[in-house]
């Protein structure tokens, strides 16, 4: 075997110290992400406000939930992150919170453990990935205002929407409703449905 030239010894050097170098940078964010995470947590403890927006996090992490086991949380703000899934034990931990902002993330369930928020009244899920609107929002006692625009949802079960316990509002804006869908939604009474105009179907174009 060959040892190797001065030129690839000088390249796989390179190459190491660019690799060190983007390590360093990324464990240097992750730190900031952690002060971050740590220092909303200690504001929250005071105001009952837990604003974790745009801190780059794919999970709620456990220390979280540590940080805030003797704060009773009125409003927790997890937008613009890259999370896919809320675990079922935050409905256990946030219990008494009254608004959820989820918007912004990559998400397309939620947990059955949500309906458990006994008190919870504004839940916005806009700007995620559901294809249908969660089941479990029918099932939330409290909720008045829940926000999915933005999605691609496709299915929504109009009958328990109908039935649901308070819901007063819906958006339901830029998601790929069915027209049948669209209609039937338009159509409701009791709850107020925001939807974006309806597409027109190709037998429906009376030009072509």
């Amino acid at each position: 075997m060959r040892p190797p030239y001065k030129e690839e010894v000088q390249q796989i050097s390179q190459e190491q110290g660019e690799r060190n170098v983007a390590m360093a940078v990324c464990v240097q964010l992750a730190g900031r992400a952690i002060i971050r995470v740590v220092s909303r947590c200690e504001e929250a403890q005071d105001n009952c406000n837990l604003d974790l927006s745009e801190c780059q996090l794919m999970q709620i992490p456990d220390a979280v939930y540590h940080l805030m086991r003797h704060t009773e949380l009125k409003r927790c703000d997890l937008s613009g992150n890259v999370i896919t899934k809320i675990p079922a034990k935050f409905a256990v931990k946030f219990s008494l919170i009254t608004e959820l902002n989820l918007s912004h993330n990559q998400m397309s369930k939620l947990p059955e453990e949500l309906a458990e928020l006994q008190a919870l009244e504004r839940l916005d899920i806009s700007h995620n990935t559901f294809i249908a609107l969660p089941p479990v929002a029918w099932r939330i006692p409290q909720l008045k205002r829940l926000l999915a625009n933005n999605n691609f949802i496709i299915d929504v079960d109009v009958e328990r929407l109908r039935h649901a316990p308070a819901l007063e509002l819906v958006d339901l804006q830029a998601n790929p409703l069915p027209p049948r869908l669209h209609d039937l939604l338009q159509n409701l009474t009791g709850i107020r449905i925001e939807l974006s105009p309806r597409q027109i179907e190709d037998w429906e174009d009376l030009n072509v």
